[in-house]
């Protein structure tokens, strides 16, 4: 089959018109009538999850992180970015990026984090700017918790969860009760006064920089902070998805996730 195939559908489920304005989605290197065997999905696009596309045979890499969120100025092989795009031409390889698009989608990305944090009565948390997006089709979520906890256990849950070794926890008040949450996969800090608004407790994204941390402690919002990375949340499911059309429109493909951590910082 071609990757024109799966990518059609995909963008049924998500279409690229739903992304945010000048996100670089879509088409990241290649050709759409390439043909396609393997897929490997990711978060991002790494030299070292070329290096695995390569070694399971992948030809098409599909990843939720844009690997061109910057235009190369120049193709100078020395630098490693440059490098990696000349290693998946050399292999055929094609690189499709759904980002915001994936993040607004209904049963995409923040509906899986809201799954994974058991979140109850979910609802929309900030309306999407895409050209062609319509009221219902929202960035990140808000709903919740079966049982109330306090922000401190909360936080706890989150590391568990996720499978980090380390969060930031934005609070003066740990032990304060929390029953509704609001998600919002990648880095939300922009929007904490809608979760605050939609009466958040808690509020998880990633990204949270010093003075808008102030501000969120000021305005009485409690913020987790699991770090960017468990957007990683991604791979099964797109596996499952991708696996799932392959069987009702019987494309002789094989979809396989990244068993790669591409998360660039460690706790110590």
């Amino acid at each position: 089959m071609l990757v024109r195939e799966l990518v059609e559908r995909f963008e049924q489920f998500a279409p690229k018109t739903w992304a945010e304005p000048g996100d670089p989605v879509g088409l990241q290197l290649g050709r759409l009538d390439a043909d396609v065997h393997k897929v490997l999905v990711t978060l991002d696009v790494r030299p070292e999850v070329v290096a695995e596309a390569i070694a399971v045979g992948a030809d098409f890499i599909f990843a939720h992180h844009p690997m061109m969120f910057h235009p190369a100025k120049n193709l100078d092989l020395a630098v490693p970015q440059n490098q990696m795009y000349a290693t998946l031409l050399q292999h055929g390889i094609t690189v499709y990026g759904a980002h915001t698009n994936l993040d607004s989608a209904p049963g995409g990305m923040n509906d899986w984090l809201a799954t994974a944090l058991g979140l109850q009565d979910v609802e929309g948390l900030v309306p999407s700017n895409g050209v062609s997006a319509t009221p219902e089709i929202t960035m990140g979520r808000i709903g919740n918790l079966a049982t109330p906890t306090t922000v401190q256990q909360f936080a706890e849950n989150c590391k568990r969860i996720f499978k980090v070794k380390g969060l930031r926890l934005v609070s003066h008040t740990p032990d304060a009760p929390v029953k509704r949450v609001a998600v919002l996969g990648g880095s939300g800090g922009p929007f904490y006064q809608t979760a605050l608004a939609k009466g958040a407790d808690v509020y998880v994204t990633g990204d949270i920089s010093y003075h808008p941390g102030h501000d969120m402690i000021a305005a009485g919002l409690n913020v987790v902070d699991p770090g960017h990375h468990i957007e990683s949340i991604c791979k099964p499911h797109l596996q499952a998805l991708f696996t799932q059309w392959a069987a009702e429109n019987k494309w002789p493909i094989t979809v396989v996730a990244s068993q790669l951590n591409t998360d660039p910082f460690t706790f110590i």
